[in-house]
């Protein structure tokens, strides 16, 4: 099922529309015969001149075209703890950007003025991939991050950068909910470094109901990268009040996590505050996410955070093994660091010798809590 934007002509000479390979023809022997994207689980099945649900994937001339390729709806430099990534060179800043539009349908999206716009609304920058991987190598970051609406939707626009960006030895993080199909899957997470997916909830009535979506195909990808590639994964859950924080539904995400990703992949808690379709709710309280976190550590997950909420406790790293604290959180802020390291590799406890998973160097950065917003051009 798909909703489908009809009267939103692409102009197929337009700046950022390029052409794009995931797709077939349903009927090849009709004429009228619509077009399958298959980018995405929603398989939008398109005639002529019509938008897949993303908005900014259309069929053109009997292919599927993104009219979004080097147009952003801004950039900005970020803490990597802002992704959030708690094990991926902590105190390291990254060069952030997004385009338009989303391939989901979340009633509770904090993003929703990008993600739910029609992309000539807010895509104001162009910028080429060699110019971003520049600009971040320009500013001292070590790594670029596709995010604020989902990159699966400009998978084309993501890789080209990802590519340039691996030239100047800069790394790739996809911040993603995860849904996409196997094949765009391989493509995508072939040229990144690190991920952290937006796990929802843990029904599929949940990822129906709330974001005309399911939950399979995101499970799918999570245990792809965990076990087919080597991009360092993370995981958040935004808790909703009423929705998709009872104590059995964390419980069972916990135990899968578990068993089938392994007890080593951060997961983190974040607040929801009202929202665009469900203003009606109210603010995640402290209590549930603590609550949270005690059932996931409880239930064999090493690195469990809270997040959107001022909690240095939740913020923080812990060694599982002694319970001293590695790596301390205040808000972006890092302070304490107990971690013995080898450049790039994992950590260990400095008072017991665990290993501490992730990736790391000697020290921490210190770009600290900053948010610094940039212009590119050209």
């Amino acid at each position: 099922m798909a909703t489908h934007f009809e009267n939103d002509k692409i102009d197929i000479n337009a700046p950022g529309v390029v052409p794009t390979k995931y797709w077939h023809v349903l009927d090849p022997e009709s004429a009228s015969s619509k077009i399958q994207c298959d980018l995405c689980p929603r398989y939008c099945k398109l005639h002529e001149g019509q938008r897949g649900l993303c908005y900014v994937r259309g069929r053109v001339n009997d292919s599927i075209v993104l009219t979004t390729f080097g147009r952003s709806s801004g950039f900005a430099v970020d803490p990597i703890e802002k992704k959030p990534l708690n094990h991926f060179f902590p105190g390291s800043s990254v060069l952030s950007f997004g385009t338009a539009g989303c391939n989901l349908a979340c009633k509770f999206c904090q993003n929703w003025d990008i993600s739910k716009s029609r992309e000539m609304d807010t895509l104001m920058e162009y910028a080429t991939p060699k110019k971003i991987a520049q600009a971040a190598t320009d500013l001292g970051c070590k790594s670029v991050a596709y995010t604020y609406n989902d990159p699966t939707i400009y998978h084309e626009y993501a890789i080209e950068t990802a590519k340039e960006c691996r030239k100047f030895g800069i790394k790739n993080i996809a911040v993603t909910a995860g849904y996409m199909c196997e094949e765009p899957r391989k493509e995508f997470f072939s040229v990144m470094d690190a991920a952290n997916v937006d796990l929802k909830a843990f029904t599929d009535d949940f990822y129906w109901k709330q974001t005309g979506a399911h939950l399979e195909p995101v499970l799918d990808t999570l245990k792809y990268i965990k076990h087919e590639t080597d991009v360092w994964l993370e995981i958040t859950t935004l808790l909703i009040p009423g929705l998709n924080d009872s104590a059995d539904e964390l419980r069972t995400m916990s135990e899968w996590i578990v068993s089938e990703l392994g007890p080593e992949v951060p997961l983190h808690f974040s607040a929801f505050h009202p929202d665009y379709k469900l203003k009606e709710l109210p603010n995640t309280p402290q209590k549930t996410l603590n609550i949270a976190r005690n059932i996931a550590m409880d239930t064999g997950v090493k690195y469990v955070f809270t997040g959107n909420v001022h909690d240095e406790t939740g913020s923080s790293t812990y060694c599982y093994e002694c319970g001293q604290k590695l790596i301390g959180r205040d808000w972006y802020q890092l302070g304490d660091w107990h971690l013995n390291v080898k450049t790039g590799t994992q950590g260990s406890c400095d008072n017991c010798g665990a290993i501490c998973t992730g990736f790391f160097e000697e020290k921490p950065g210190n770009w600290g809590a900053k948010r610094t917003r940039i212009t590119l051009a050209g």
